[in-house]
C-alpha cells in the first residue's frame, strides 16, 4: 500500500469510524452532517461532494448501526451460553456469525472510506494527507512527551 492510501485511509478511517461510533448517540441525520462539514473545513467540498458524502455516509451507517446491533444481540446470547447446561454447537454457531458480522463491520467502514476517497480530487486527498501527516507528528510527539514524563517519574 502507497503512503498516499495509508495516510489517505488513517485519516478517513478516523473520522469515518469516529462518526460510526458515534451515530446512535446523535440525532438522526446530525452525525453525518457533522463529519462532512468536518472534511469540508478540510479540504472544501464543493456542494455536490457534500450531497454525495452525506448519501454515503447515511447509506453505510445505517448498514453498520443494523450490525453492531445484530452482533450485541449474539454477544448477549453467548454469554446467556456460560454454564454448566451450555450447548457447545450453539456456542460455535454464535461465535462463527459474530465473526462474520465483525468483518462485515470492518469491510463497510473500509468501503464507505474508500468511497469518501472516491468522491475527492486529486488536490483534496493530497490536502487531506498533509493533514493526516501533521496529525500523525503531533501524536508522535505527545507520546514522546508522555515517555519521557513516565521516565522522569520513574526515577
Amino acid at each position: 500500500m502507497t503512503t498516499l492510501k495509508q495516510v489517505s485511509l488513517a485519516a478517513l478511517l478516523a473520522l469515518g469510524l469516529g462518526a460510526t461510533a458515534t451515530a446512535q448517540q446523535a440525532a438522526p441525520g446530525q452525525q453525518q452532517g457533522d463529519q462532512v462539514d468536518q472534511l469540508d473545513r478540510m479540504v472544501d467540498l464543493s456542494d455536490d461532494q457534500k450531497q454525495e458524502l452525506r448519501e454515503l455516509i447515511k447509506d453505510s451507517e445505517g448498514k453498520i448501526t443494523e450490525m453492531r446491533t445484530e452482533a450485541q444481540q449474539l454477544q448477549q446470547a453467548l454469554s446467556d451460553q456460560i454454564g454448566p447446561d451450555y450447548d457447545e454447537g450453539e456456542i460455535r454457531d454464535n461465535a462463527e456469525e459474530l465473526g462474520e458480522l465483525t468483518g462485515d463491520v470492518t469491510a463497510e467502514s473500509v468501503l464507505l472510506q474508500a468511497r469518501i476517497q472516491d468522491t475527492l480530487t486529486e488536490e483534496q486527498r493530497a490536502t487531506l494527507e498533509k493533514r493526516a501527516q501533521q496529525q500523525r507528528e503531533q501524536m508522535r510527539q505527545m507520546q514522546e512527551q508522555m515517555r519521557q514524563q513516565q521516565q522522569q517519574g520513574g526515577q
